[in-house]
């Protein structure tokens, strides 16, 4: 069957109930700058580009599905957040995003610092030449092993999540001679707009120590005593994908409130305190996050204005942004293997990845676009549902999204947005292999993350 007469699916947007979608955009081949990477354009004959090379190419050299990376994006968002926040703050980039040997040379040249929160991080930024001093060790559960690689290697900072952590990393840090500089996570009882898996300041959840009942003003007391510790600085992070600046200002005016009971109990004032992360991408065009340095501005004047009214001296700022440095840079490339109509209803296109690429629409019912890029389309729009080839109802990528009534197998579709989370929590869901990070810059593209094979599952296959 041609192109031009595959059966398409439903065209109107009253075929599901109000509130399930946005109506078709106008242009089904114009490309939404917000939410795919700088680079990326159509060439003369409709074929996405990355970095100066077409998509058809990638496919062809690096199979489907692949996490397609813009070096020069990357790079150029990085060096914005450091500006933005300017020689006298900290820029941590939080390598749960997303994190790679390569990532890391990328950022220690940018200038920025690395947040891990597992052995695993750890010996990956360590393995690709991050100064020790550079690298900030998260976690709610460290083992001990992990504290004393830590320790050991001289990491900048260790953020202490527990009261149990506090002693922990106190006694491996004077066993080994070391005084080790430490901050302490509180949970600061704000409820960030955002999915209940990612809000991390309310007091019902895993992370940090509260801020209620004198939990946090406790935790002060035991560190300062130990002679282990040096501790620097309080850490206070809200949750994930806000646009709402007034959760940090509600977080600042209680972390600034204990540094001052800190103070007028110790007669200490601690130098740092670190906001965290959790900035907002655009993953769809109704999304509208803010610059690096409108967000510098407004962090910086709200923690001015704290200490200001505090009487205490404004201490030195760090943020932790992973998905907004590396999020927009990245989109995931596949091959629709199968488009089934459902009369009334809508499409399903299947492609060849889905939840054991991308977990996040399963996991927080998260938003994405879609946009066919092997060629362009003058067919009515459809309203699609992408799917994956895994056997779970659940595997969907995009959930409605508007394609070309004319989409067929063979065709490559890409989601943008995909450079946070989807290849740190990918799986291998019915043994299927991870798909490659291929990287593309100045008309190239190479591997920094090969992708798996069947040999690879095989040989953890010990039984």
């Amino acid at each position: 069957m041609s192109r031009s007469a595959h059966p398409a699916g439903p065209r109107h947007a009253d075929v599901l109930p109000e509130g399930h979608y946005s109506a078709p955009p106008a242009d089904l081949n114009a490309l939404d700058a917000k939410v795919w990477a700088q680079t990326v354009t159509r060439d003369e004959h409709g074929v996405v580009t990355v970095g100066g090379v077409d998509v058809k190419a990638l496919a062809e050299e690096h199979g489907t599905p692949a996490y397609v990376l813009d070096e020069s994006d990357f790079r150029a968002r990085a060096r914005a957040w450091r500006t933005a926040f300017g020689a006298g703050a900290d820029v941590f980039y939080a390598g749960k995003a997303f994190l790679s040997r390569a990532v890391v040379r990328w950022l220690h040249e940018e200038g920025l610092n690395l947040d891990v929160c597992s052995g695993g991080e750890l010996a990956t930024a360590l393995s690709a030449g991050m100064p020790a001093d550079r690298i900030a060790l998260h976690g709610n559960n460290k083992s001990t092993q992990e504290i004393e690689r830590a320790v050991r290697a001289g990491v900048g900072r260790i953020v202490l999540d527990s009261f149990q952590e506090i002693v922990r990393v106190a006694h491996i840090a004077q066993s080994l001679g070391k005084r080790q500089r430490v901050q302490i996570r509180i949970t600061v009882g704000v409820e960030a707009h955002t999915h209940e898996f990612i809000a991390t300041a309310h007091e019902d959840q895993k992370f940090g120590i509260p801020l209620a009942g004198g939990q946090a003003a406790e935790a002060v007391r035991r560190a300062l005593k130990l002679d282990g510790l040096e501790l620097i600085g309080i850490h206070s992070h809200i949750g994930s994908q806000i646009f709402d600046m007034s959760g940090f200002e509600v977080a600042a005016h209680r972390v600034v409130g204990l540094l001052k009971a800190i103070r007028d109990e110790h007669g200490v004032e601690l130098p740092e305190i670190d906001l965290g992360g959790g900035l907002g991408i655009a993953y769809t065009s109704a999304d509208d996050p803010r610059e690096p340095h409108e967000i510098a501005k407004a962090l910086t004047e709200i923690v001015t204005r704290e200490c200001e009214a505090a009487r205490l001296r404004t201490p030195r700022i760090s943020v932790e942004p992973g998905r907004a440095i590396v999020g927009p840079t990245a989109f995931t490339l596949y091959e629709v293997g199968t488009v089934k109509p459902l009369d009334g209803l809508r499409t399903y296109v299947s492609v060849d990845g889905g939840m054991s690429d991308n977990i996040r629409t399963a996991l927080y019912d998260a938003e994405y676009s879609v946009a066919l890029v092997s060629r362009t389309s003058d067919a009515a729009p459809m309203l699609a549902r992408v799917v994956g080839k895994h056997c779970e109802s659940g595997d969907i990528v995009v959930k409605d999204a508007f394609l070309p009534g004319d989409l067929a197998p063979g065709d490559l579709i890409a989601v943008p947005a995909t450079g946070a989370y989807c290849r740190s929590m990918a799986s291998n869901y019915n043994h299927v292999p991870r798909p490659p990070v291929v990287v593309v810059a100045d008309g190239a593209s190479r591997v920094i993350v090969r992708r798996e094979t069947e040999e690879d599952l095989l040989r953890l296959d010990v039984g």
